[in-house]
């Protein structure tokens, strides 16, 4: 995401998208309610009618429109704002649809950022111009693809084959087993050659063999390469090596694989009983006595007056945001946890009555110092 202009007098922020995951974070900066304009398409009026009717019946403007509805396409990757036109040539009053994808320039007016748009514009600022990352977790018969790219997972391939039985030597299973190889070699040299970096994973000698593959015949290909042993193939491998942490040093500048690496952390402090605090309830506590290290927050919960209270708090403690997507993973890890959870600097504990929250209550902190 680029900041283009920003206009303190007003609240307009006009911003650059440049990846799928500033799509994601236009859908859930566009409050309703604000202003929002964009280049787009509509049908003149006022054309002649000695005009070809195909310049006549659309026409490329500047229009801005008072954010009725915004939807999200995470698959063909675009943002819907609709709306009554409250700036243009013509139509003012009568509804309009801007259609946001990749590359476009937006303009919104809000009255003042909340801490969640602020963390939001934060992430997509530093982030600018997510690498993309083709990951492949790798198995005999179960294999998938993925490229990632900040939030977007994008689905490549599942590719799922029921292979013969290795029986003896130039046997149906081995020819099986080469043609697989090789099916998955060619996904691989096709979907990686605008990859910043290539990982594959899995278990057993699968993800050897092609690594050997690739660099026998794709060398600048193999260059970009990297294995990770992983328990499982398929989309199962692809969820265990982003939890992991174990390809951080390739995965490191992807915004997605960073979320389930810190989900993972949290539900592991969780089943500790340390430094962990679960629930609206026991988060704000937590905050308030500047105990957070790492806050995550469910996307739902973004617009709710005493989690944006929580976020400024956190904000001014230096902690670091994460604002969890729903329809992944991690976001349905954290769904279940109330949807808001805390990563601690410190043992922490509310004293009293019971917090309210899944987690149960944990001791009185350590004389404000980092435990073990």
């Amino acid at each position: 995401m680029r900041l283009l202009h920003r206009d303190p007098t007003t609240g307009t922020l006009k911003l650059r998208l440049e990846t799928p995951s500033d799509l994601w974070r236009i859908a859930r900066l566009v409050r309703p309610g604000e202003m929002v304009g964009a280049s787009t398409t509509r049908r003149d009026p006022e054309a002649p009618l000695d005009v070809p009717g195909a310049e006549r019946s659309r026409r490329r403007v500047y229009l801005a429109v008072r954010a009725e509805q915004v939807e999200f396409h995470g698959f063909s990757q675009h943002v819907r704002i609709t709306g009554p036109i409250v700036e243009g040539p013509f139509d003012i009053g009568r509804h309009h649809t801007l259609d946001l994808e990749e590359g476009s320039d937006v303009t919104v007016t809000k009255p003042g950022l909340t801490p969640a748009d602020q963390a939001l514009l934060d992430e997509g600022l530093d982030r600018r111009g997510d690498p993309a990352i083709l990951l492949a977790a790798v198995d005999w018969g179960d294999s998938s693809i993925v490229r990632i790219r900040g939030r977007a997972i994008e689905p490549i391939a599942d590719v799922r084959r029921t292979l013969a039985g290795k029986q003896y030597e130039g046997g149906q299973g081995e020819k099986d087993r080469s043609a697989y190889l090789e099916e998955l070699r060619g996904l691989l040299v096709r979907e990686g050659t605008s990859a910043t970096a290539v990982v594959v994973a899995g278990p057993g000698f699968l993800k050897e063999a092609l690594a050997r593959r690739i660099g026998e015949t794709e060398p600048e290909l193999a260059r970009r390469l990297k294995v990770y042993p992983a328990a499982e193939g398929g989309r199962v491998g692809v969820d265990e090596l982003l939890r992991s942490g174990r390809a951080s040093e390739v995965l490191r500048a992807s915004v997605a694989a960073e979320e389930a690496e810190v989900v993972e952390r949290l539900v592991q402090a969780v089943a500790g009983g340390r430094r962990a605090a679960v629930g609206l309830r026991e988060v704000a506590e937590a905050s308030e006595a500047g105990a957070v290290e790492t806050l995550l927050v469910g996307e739902r919960l973004l617009t709710a007056p005493a989690v944006l209270a929580i976020l400024d708090r956190s904000r001014g403690s230096r902690a670091r945001v994460f604002v969890v997507r729903a329809d992944d993973p991690p976001g349905r890890r954290l769904a279940g946890l109330g949807d808001i959870a805390a990563i601690l600097r410190y043992d922490w504990s509310s004293e009293g009555p019971a917090t309210g929250s899944p987690a149960p209550p944990r001791g009185a902190p350590r004389g404000g110092g980092a435990g073990p």
